[in-house]
């Protein structure tokens, strides 16, 4: 009796799922497919979605011939491709201003591209090709490392909905205009840019993030913002000379963005923000604002803590906030002016829906155990509130302890989590 032949499955399976598999691949494994059968021989080629990285190749201990093998397998995969592109990234430090990246991108701009995301190099930075703005289709782009400039008679990628640059050498000018001629951008990122005079216009915009040397932010036309997250990085002489150098203020900054559920601001958030006129009472109320961190408020500058106050008897629904000290001690330990608080924080200000609080790097001075009594004694829901000193005495903290068990809660529920190290 002769053997039977065994049912082919894995040849039989449909396009569909084949290339569900080969996407779900390393792109390796992906190539490596060709040998199973003749009907899988080069099915790797249609795929619509090419991610490369460092695991591509076999290793090399010299640089020349690990570039020089990475370069040819890309080649060759672009080369044998079938088909359009919607998805090309590359993420390798093997690579530096390598002239074949041109070449790619010039392939990919005439094969529908639509998420190209190109982080290469550590050292020297690459030139993005002008080849690249004629992507017409691009709905994602990420560049990491690298020279920008769109040209002159460039009018934006009409369908980009998701950019992110990092570390990019691009005048601030082409930011706003590239940021303003793609009209359908939700999610923006720019990170480590140096001086940046930033006015973002981007009506659809849901999701910011920014971090860097930002002399001046202004949210002119971004009504649809929910997610915000800032990290502001000043050196010591400008910060000491930063009220002056920047024409700044709350309003310019967030006094335009009524759906915001989600706020990070990091250094020097809180010092940008009481800059300029101070906010005074706010024409705006954030009915979404459920999350609020703010990250080393000085506590001994009455500003920055009216920026904090003005946040959060501003957003009613709040359900956690995080806040870190870095105040200067003996200046906030002399501080007084503790009727700031009756006049600022009104008497019938409720947090109906405020559950945790974490404060961190506390030191225990005036005017941080005046916020935690506030929040105390108006969060009717509270659960947790988590208090984390910094590296003072202990008799300190003993007596910060004792202080704060003394406060009136509103919670019959409200656990005080003191960490005393």
């Amino acid at each position: 009796m002769g053997d039977l032949a065994l049912p082919d499955f894995i040849s039989d399976l449909p396009q569909s799922i084949i290339e569900s598999i080969l996407t779900r691949l390393p792109i390796r494994d992906a190539v490596r497919t060709s040998i199973l059968s003749s009907k899988w021989r080069y099915r790797w080629a249609t795929i619509t979605h090419l991610v490369f990285d460092e695991n591509c190749v076999a290793l090399f201990n010299e640089r020349p011939l690990a570039e020089n093998s990475l370069v040819k397998f890309i080649t060759r995969a672009l080369f044998l491709h079938q088909g359009p592109i919607h998805k090309f990234q590359l993420s390798t430090t093997r690579l530096q201003c390598s002239p074949e990246i041109d070449q790619w991108i010039l392939f990919l701009s005439r094969n529908d591209i639509r998420e190209l995301v190109l982080e290469v190099g550590e050292e020297e930075w690459f030139r993005v090709p002008s080849c690249l703005f004629n992507c017409r289709k691009l709905t994602r782009l990420e560049l990491f490392r690298c020279e920008f400039d769109p040209p002159l008679a460039f009018k934006g990628f009409s369908c980009l909905k998701s950019l992110n640059l990092h570390q990019v050498l691009v005048a601030g000018e082409a930011i706003e205009s590239l940021i303003s001629s793609c009209p359908l951008l939700e999610s923006l990122s720019l990170s480590y840019f140096d001086s940046l005079d930033l006015n973002i216009w981007a009506p659809n915009l849901k999701y910011l993030c920014l971090e860097g040397e930002f002399k001046d932010i202004c949210l002119e036309n971004t009504p649809l913002l929910v997610s915000l997250s800032v990290a502001m990085y000043i050196t010591d002489d400008i910060a000491e000379h930063f009220e002056q150098s920047s024409s700044c203020n709350f309003i310019k900054f967030l006094g335009g963005v009524p759906l915001l559920e989600k706020l990070v601001g990091y250094i020097y958030f809180t010092k940008y923000l009481s800059i300029g006129n101070g906010p005074g009472r706010l024409p705006i109320t954030y009915s979404r604002l459920h999350t609020i961190e703010l990250c080393q408020v000085s506590f001994e500058d009455m500003k920055e803590i009216l920026v904090v106050i003005r946040l959060i008897t501003n957003s009613p629904n709040l359900k956690e906030l995080q806040i870190s000290g870095s105040s200067n001690t003996l200046a906030a330990i002399e501080a007084r002016d503790l009727d700031f608080w009756e006049k600022e924080c009104p008497s019938d200000c409720t947090f109906k829906q405020l559950k945790l609080v974490k404060m961190t790097d506390v030191s225990g001075v005036p005017h941080e155990m005046e916020l935690i009594k506030f929040l105390l004694k108006s969060s009717p829901v509270l659960e947790i509130m988590s208090i984390n000193p910094c590296a003072i005495v202990a008799d300190r903290k003993l007596n910060m302890l004792i202080e704060l068990l003394r406060f009136r809660r509103a919670s019959a529920q409200a656990e005080i989590a003191f960490d005393q190290g």
